[in-house]
């Protein structure tokens, strides 16, 4: 034992060691306990509650403009096109 450490120190560096080890431990069998029940799990019985997915994208909506809503869409475009660098 080096004579410049004390005691409390040497007690300090073995908790903070033996708690690693543990976290280590305790994170390393969990990873693997998850592992093993997602590999368990059959694929129809993990998302039953989500629906299934559309094979096809929403309709796209649409709505018409009127002159004067089209003219100052228009004005916006060239004032946020002409602060561009």
């Amino acid at each position: 034992m080096p004579e410049h450490v004390s005691i409390l120190q040497l007690i300090g560096v073995a908790a903070l060691a033996l708690a690693t080890v543990i976290w280590v431990v305790g994170l390393v069998r969990l990873l693997r306990r998850d592992r093993f029940e997602v590999a368990v799990w059959r694929h129809g019985d993990m998302l039953r509650a989500i629906p299934h997915q559309r094979q096809s994208g929403p309709v796209a909506e649409s709505v018409e403009l009127t002159p004067e809503e089209h003219a100052a869409f228009a004005g916006l475009v060239r004032q946020f096109s002409d602060s561009r660098p």
